[in-house]
């Protein structure tokens, strides 16, 4: 990738964190960018075409910074861990007000959703593989449906995120209970093989009935 490219890449999300979605523009993008404005639409053809890139190309690079990390985690609480650190980490790069600012953009500008909802589908993707790793021989498998979950652990990081700007006892009480839920897989996973062999019984029983 060449070194402007890189530079506009880079401006607009600097851009987006100074001016919010709202205010992005070609002008404000190459000002950031430290370039000339019509360098914009010579390489990306138009503003959004340059923000969808912008956020697909951030995302897949800070989800290649914690490959390493999730390749690690061995526990549901291990991944709340690595949640924990991977939130104060994105919030202080500013990286929370971009995801907040695009993810407003595109509820109303349909070439924003795609790339959008793609970079988030990077984050679920690594999560689907870690939740597929320490679930593995859990009861609990019977009746999840790890894809979705995936998508739910996601979107309530997302949430939390962008709620802890409003209400942080709010969003510190709500990672607790998420801690209290890997706790309670924790210990159906330690039960002895009577117990868990009437628990699976019961989650089996369910699960044809749901």
């Amino acid at each position: 990738m060449s070194d402007t490219k890189q530079r506009l890449l880079n401006g607009a999300l600097a851009a987006i964190r100074e001016h919010g979605i709202a205010g992005v523009s070609a002008r404000t993008i190459a000002a950031a960018a430290g370039v000339n404005q019509a360098l914009v639409f010579y390489h990306f053809g138009s503003v959004d075409d340059l923000l969808a890139a912008a956020c697909t190309t951030s995302t897949a690079a800070r989800v290649t910074h914690y490959s390493e990390r999730f390749a690690t985690v061995r526990s549901l609480r291990e991944l709340l861990d690595v949640g924990r650190a991977l939130h104060a980490e994105e919030r202080s790069l500013g990286n929370v007000s971009v995801l907040a600012q695009l993810l407003a953009g595109a509820q109303n500008d349909e070439r924003l959703a795609a790339p959008t909802a793609a970079s988030l589908q990077l984050w679920i993707d690594e999560i689907e593989s870690v939740l597929r790793r320490v679930l593995a021989g859990s009861p609990f498998t019977e009746i999840a449906d790890i894809p979705g979950l995936a998508r739910a652990v996601s979107a309530a990081f997302v949430g939390l995120e962008l709620y802890e700007g409003v209400d942080q006892a709010g969003a510190l009480q709500a990672m607790a209970v998420l801690e209290q839920l890997a706790v309670l897989v924790e210990i159906v996973d330690d039960l002895g093989p009577l117990a868990r062999r009437a628990l699976q019984a019961k989650i089996n029983r369910a699960a044809r009935t749901a």
